[in-house]
């Protein structure tokens, strides 16, 4: 763990070059492991995007308990119950977020199936918050020990200009795929200037963006980190 207690919070305004955009959904559920699923299925539809720097797809998420239901443990056999709340997210550079808009809408998406139907979309900038989380970062076979990914982050991030003032790893998770699972692990970084922010969010952690690794979203506390 790191933790320097350096912070330095900047006023700055948040550029619109990389946004996300969240799109409402028809689906009634999905595995909780659909991250290889739900990246091939909108690859197919939309092929362009596998080869457009800067693009990324978040996994969909829902909250770990409502009304009586639980999360369930992760894996391609569990199933996530989404709402109408439900949304689908790809991070995109702003020139393309009109062709995303446009062509996206009304695509039916299969999922092993899962059917998934994607409706209209709304562009939501990024944020500058201190604090930033990511569910997946891919690890490799050398940085599955916690401090060797520590060390490894650290490395990547001071090489796009971030100081890792205070970083928490969570939770290892194997996403599944063709090629078998793709090891990954959470990872919290908090203090960071509002340009370092942003730069993270625009530019991300390691590798499988379309799989949702190394995506950065605001986060308010360390507790779920460890939870996943």
């Amino acid at each position: 763990m790191f933790w320097n207690e350096d912070e330095n919070p900047d006023e700055v305004q948040v550029p619109d070059d990389i946004v996300d955009v969240l799109f409402a959904i028809d689906c009634k559920c999905l595995p909780v492991d659909h991250a290889h699923l739900l990246s091939s299925a909108l690859q197919a539809a939309l092929p362009w995007i596998a080869e457009e720097p800067g693009m990324a797809l978040h996994t969909i998420h829902v909250a770990g308990s409502q009304n009586g239901w639980e999360r369930p443990a992760h894996g391609t056999d569990a199933e996530l119950m989404l709402s109408r709340r439900t949304k689908l997210t790809i991070r995109a550079p702003r020139a393309r977020v009109d062709d995303i808009l446009t062509q996206l809408p009304g695509i039916r998406l299969e999922l092993d199936g899962h059917p998934l139907t994607v409706g209209a979309g709304k562009i939501k900038p990024l944020c500058k918050d201190a604090t930033l989380f990511a569910r997946y970062v891919v690890t490799g076979n050398d940085a599955r020990d916690e401090q060797a990914f520590l060390e490894i982050a650290v490395r990547a991030l001071s090489g796009i200009g971030i100081s890792v003032r205070k970083a928490l790893c969570g939770k290892t998770t194997a996403l599944a795929t063709p090629d078998g699972p793709l090891q990954t692990r959470s990872l919290m970084l908090a203090s960071l200037t509002a340009e370092e922010s942003i730069r993270l969010q625009q530019t991300g952690l390691g590798s499988h963006r379309l799989m949702g690794c190394g995506i950065f979203i605001p986060h308010k506390g360390i507790d779920s980190v460890k939870q996943g």
